[in-house]
């Protein structure tokens, strides 16, 4: 593959709360840099939803000389309010190529189900259920959504198109039938779960067979057993807090299984790379709000649900980097040699 990436995350933000509380400048540069130098990357995908802290670690990624998409992540926000962020971010991510840095812009991830106006329903669960739940209409509910969604990437397109002069992509859901002629790459968020595991090779080979290169995000797993075989729905077995809806506990005991882990991404990341992929990002680096606890309750073990390669810790400092408060899972080791090869 041409890029090798990795996703860092900068903190979602919806409705007002974002989900990495804590943001130092100095920590964001230390894991870019321990991206580009152990995990041999030569590109990182920065999600997020504060504008601010977007361009502040992908202004880090460019002084490192990594390839940077540039990845606005809207949640629960509604056309307007997209495409205002967007243009924000256009002009941000311009100022960092005009610095000399490589950088695509990513107008969105999964807009069918993470924002609001494209699908009824309140959230991704309800969002995903009107359009799949009637068997006798999904072809023409997934025909009506293409539509809406290739509306709005058209107007997107134009106002990111003003300010930004780079490269440009969409990181879509199969089913949202995504018109990539205003696209610089086809760009899939692409999950393998046990259901689609005897045909996903065949499905990248085909994807990568298109008219434009073929990138691949989104794609990861969590650390207990059987979560690869859960695909998207991995997260489905943490319990969140009704008000903040910040993640509290599992809702049972699953075993930690760190080689799962590790194995699933090596084996889609060797897919990929003999495939025909340009470009993956592994999601992703760390997931802020899901600490490892290994003395307590395994149940409160969040890290366990988490897709990040690192465990973050409470308020202590990791073995293997004295100075940052994680410590990498098999996931990274793995991920290292995939792409040290």
């Amino acid at each position: 593959m041409r890029a090798r990436g990795m996703t860092y995350d900068t903190g979602f933000v919806v409705d007002g709360r974002i989900s990495r509380e804590y943001f130092d400048p100095d920590v964001v540069r230390r894991e870019l840099t321990i991206i580009r130098d152990d995990l041999h990357c030569n590109a990182v995908q920065i999600i997020g939803g504060d504008p601010d802290r977007l361009e502040a670690a992908a202004s880090a990624a460019a002084d490192l000389g990594l390839e940077i998409w540039f990845s606005p992540y809207p949640l629960e926000l509604d056309a307007r309010q997209i495409l205002a962020l967007f243009s924000d971010c256009a002009d941000r991510a311009e100022r960092l190529r005009q610095r000399g840095a490589e950088v695509v812009f990513v107008a969105g991830v999964e807009l069918s189900v993470m924002s609001r106006g494209f699908l009824p329903g309140a959230g991704p669960e309800e969002r995903v259920a009107a359009l799949l739940g009637r068997p006798e209409r999904r072809a023409e509910a997934i025909g009506e959504l293409g539509v809406r969604i290739n509306a709005f990437l058209r107007d997107a397109v134009i106002a990111v198109r003003e300010r930004f002069g780079g490269k440009l992509t969409y990181s879509a859901i199969q089913f949202e039938q995504v018109d990539w002629t205003p696209f610089d790459f086809a760009t899939y968020e692409l999950i393998r779960s046990a259901e689609v595991a005897d045909r996903f090779r065949d499905a990248v080979r085909t994807l990568a067979q298109g008219p434009k290169p073929l990138a691949l995000t989104g794609f990861g797993t969590a650390a207990y057993r059987g979560a690869g075989d859960r695909g998207g729905r991995v997260l489905e077995v943490v319990e969140h807090d009704p008000e903040t809806k910040a993640p509290v506990r599992l809702d049972a005991i699953y075993e930690r299984d760190e080689a799962g882990q590790a194995a699933y991404l090596s084996e889609l990341l060797e897919i990929f790379d003999t495939e025909g992929a340009d470009s993956a990002f592994v999601f992703l680096f760390a997931l802020p709000g899901y600490p490892h606890r290994p003395d307590g309750d395994p149940q409160e073990d969040l890290d366990r649900a988490s897709l990040g390669i690192v465990k973050l810790l409470e308020g202590r400092k990791g073995q293997t980097y004295p100075d940052m408060e994680w410590e990498p899972k098999a996931a990274f080791a793995a991920v290292a040699e995939r792409y040290r090869e």
